[in-house]
């Protein structure tokens, strides 16, 4: 029995540090550009470079995993990933945030659709309600006012690739688990591949920038260990839970710890839609954890 539940449920403390790590992350992300206005191009080096430190902490005394289809799949995942993130920055340079991240925070909707067909997850009826709520929340957590105008334009397109990309980037975390990849092979070669895209965003940033302050490379490194951190976490995650459960949980969850510690540190009192999506986020979460502990607890050893 103990077996039985350490494995349904060992999913749980990863998700739990890494709501901790990308919800403290999200609240002081954007001090460097803000305080700084270090450019984001930068922020993207600098993060895949933070990235080496939880790699070698995971790769230390791991096996790392030669077969090609180890390669294949954590490339998908790095590549995705990180051309994702290039993505992002070149479209909020065209377009408002508040059209683009919506459609960004669907992304969770095609890891589930994914998992759920092609790698046949199943869920109860109770956790699908818990999946709904948690997608529901991540899109209020995206919603913010502005103006009517520009609604359209190449930067729409870009939104829904990030989505597509990052949707991806959720599903072959999981299906690198279901053949055996370990949790440091799949995080060395997300690396590799961030590091790999750094060229392409200094050319997107018109090269490397000089003249700020040392403030601004340092709190940008601080800010995305964070992050990075948070990524390995979310590796180690989805390598023992479902990413139709994992993917919705932890990208609904994040965002209320951002929210608190920004109503802390910066009094920003939240919107009417992130409230709602505080309440569904914890009730979707709740119900999903639940359904998971239950499961385990009736499952027989």
């Amino acid at each position: 029995m103990t077996v039985t539940t350490t494995h349904r449920t060992g999913w749980i403390p990863y998700a739990g540090l890494l709501v901790l790590f990308w919800g403290v992350w999200g609240a002081f992300s954007s001090l460097p550009t803000s305080e700084y206005g270090y450019p984001d191009g930068m922020v993207y080096v600098v993060w895949a470079i933070t990235m080496i430190i939880p790699a070698v902490a995971a790769l230390r005394g791991a096996v790392v995993d030669r077969r090609p289809v180890a390669a294949l799949y954590g490339l998908i995942v790095g590549l995705t990933g990180a051309g994702g993130q290039l993505l992002l920055f070149k479209a909020l340079t065209m377009g408002p945030a508040y059209i683009i991240f919506p459609i960004i925070a669907l992304s969770p909707a095609i890891t589930v659709i994914m998992a759920l067909i092609a790698l046949r997850e199943r869920l109860t009826r109770m956790a699908l309600a818990g999946v709904v709520l948690a997608l529901v929340a991540i899109v209020l957590f995206s919603v913010a006012p502005g103006d009517s105008g520009a609604s359209t334009g190449p930067y729409l397109l870009l939104a829904v690739l990030i989505c597509a990309a990052w949707g991806v980037q959720a599903y072959y975390m999981r299906k690198a688990a279901t053949v055996g990849v370990n949790d440091a092979t799949t995080f060395g070669w997300m690396t590799i591949s961030g590091l790999v895209l750094i060229p392409v965003a200094l050319i997107m940033a018109g090269g490397l920038p000089t003249g700020f302050p040392w403030q601004a490379p340092t709190l940008a490194a601080v800010t995305q260990l964070l992050n990075a951190v948070g990524a390995l976490f979310l590796v180690m995650a989805m390598s023992r839970g479902k990413a139709s459960v994992v993917a919705p949980i932890t990208n609904a969850l994040a965002p209320v710890l951002t929210i608190a510690l920004s109503l802390a540190v910066y009094q920003n009192i939240p919107s009417g839609f992130q409230i709602a999506g505080i309440v569904l986020a914890l009730a979707g979460s709740t119900l999903m954890v639940y359904t998971t502990e239950k499961t385990a607890e009736l499952s027989p050893s």
